[in-house]
């Protein structure tokens, strides 16, 4: 482990891989999702459905846009594909409650996407032409239409998920600012400079759009916190824990200094900083994203990490947040099907299911849990153009960490459905 930070990362400037065509000759090398229903009766449906959508995009129809109630709705503008003015939605929910992030999921990753259309009663998720699930398109809290007493949008400093508050105090991160050194499957950087966007947030108006926000009864869950990098500090990290410890304490005041329904996914912060989260704060949940469980992959996926922290001393801050945080309070996420990645990843999903699952194990046994979302292929990233694993490989993938979680007797809580519903193996939980 090093306690300092340079330039000397793994320079790749272009995306790996070769462009891929788009066309259907992606059906006939795998199984698809009628196959793997037969295959794997008692994997639920509505998850695997998820997964697909997930690994290989959706669009909408003009049907479906012209659906689109901006008044009730949350919503995105996606220029890249539809017109200028369309707004889509930010996400889609199934019946049974199962959320699908699709914003900012178009790319071209070889598949065809799916295609939400409308009937002129209800949105349907359509493979083709074949519909197979209805959907809704997630429905905007109250706070969405208000400003800060400073006059800025409240959903630009908070936004929400259908049960959970998300706030990125800091929208850059700092490994970007070193050529090669960003994690290479993260879009982070280009959307911020496409966006223009300011790097810190105003704590202040944080915690009063979070004030606002509460005063919507039975509508949110629990508090989430995350943002980029930001490698400063006397110590390594230490800017970055004091703006979340600001943001934290502010929080607080809300709930009357009690602890309070929470997480927080950060650069891994030592045995000290991560003492003062748990001391200083009502945070109730601590998580630092690994990203993939493979030393040497680990070492050229996320430069960065590496060189600032290194993969063992990434295990170890783990290990020590659990034993302050307490059992099942702790986790990490892995962007399951980046360990594939061309050219050094695994060359066959039975060497990178058995790799990433043996390893997670370890982590199991150390006392911190383990989680996976779809590795999203999207513009911006070194990786763009490449393509994710195969079906079959993410019902696997989720089925092992599923039962590592039962093994080990860790309940899917801080991660579940309702907090967070972008795990397809926690939402195996609400089995």
């Amino acid at each position: 482990m090093t306690d300092s930070f340079s330039s000397d990362c793994l320079k790749l400037d272009r995306p790996v891989g070769a462009p891929f065509s788009g066309t259907s000759s992606w059906r006939d090398e795998e199984k698809s999702l009628s196959d793997l229903k037969k295959l794997y009766p008692d994997f639920p449906y509505p998850v695997l459905l998820k997964i697909d959508v997930q690994r290989r995009g959706v669009v909408y129809t003009k049907e479906a846009l012209a659906a689109v109630d901006p008044i009730i709705h949350m919503t995105s503008v996606r220029s890249d594909y539809y017109d200028k003015d369309d707004l889509s939605p930010v996400s889609l929910m199934l019946d049974d409650g199962t959320s699908i992030f699709t914003e900012g999921f178009l790319a071209d990753t070889g598949f065809e996407p799916y295609v939400v259309d409308f009937d002129g009663r209800s949105a349907y998720l359509c493979d083709g032409a074949d519909p197979l699930a209805r959907v809704s398109y997630w429905e905007k809290p109250d706070y969405y239409s208000k400003t800060t007493s400073r006059g800025r949008h409240m959903w630009q400093l908070v936004s929400a998920r259908p049960q959970r508050l998300t706030i990125h105090p800091h929208q850059f991160c700092d490994f970007w600012k070193k050529s090669g050194c960003g994690c290479k499957f993260c879009v982070m950087a280009s959307n911020f400079r496409a966006g223009n966007k300011e790097a810190l947030l105003s704590v202040d108006e944080i915690v009063e759009t979070v004030a606002e926000a509460l005063k919507e009864p039975g509508r949110n869950q629990s508090i989430f916190l995350t943002g980029g990098t930001i490698v400063s500090g006397q110590n390594p990290l230490d800017d970055e824990l004091e703006l979340y410890l600001a943001v934290l304490k502010g929080l607080g005041l809300l709930f009357g200094g009690r602890k309070f329904p929470s997480q927080l996914i950060s650069t891994a912060f030592n045995p000290w900083q991560i003492r003062r989260l748990w001391e200083e704060t009502g945070l109730t949940s601590y998580t630092a994203d690994i990203e993939v469980l493979n030393e040497s992959l680990f070492d050229w996926i996320c430069p960065g990490k590496s060189q600032l922290i290194g993969y063992q001393g990434w295990l170890d801050r783990l290990e020590a947040a659990a034993q302050i945080f307490g059992r099942g309070n702790v986790n990490t996420g892995i962007v399951a099907g980046v360990e594939t990645a061309r050219p050094k990843g695994f060359k066959t999903s039975e060497e990178a299911l058995s790799n990433t699952l043996e390893e997670a194990e370890k982590l199991f046994r150390r006392g911190v849990w383990v989680v996976g979302c779809v590795w999203r292929v999207m513009e911006g990233s070194v990786f763009f153009r490449q393509r994710p694993p195969s079906l079959e490989y993410y019902l696997r993938l989720a089925q092992g960490l599923d039962g590592l979680r039962r093994k080990y007797g860790f309940m899917a809580d801080l991660d579940n459905y309702r907090r967070c519903g972008n795990h397809p193996d926690t939402d195996l939980a609400r089995i």
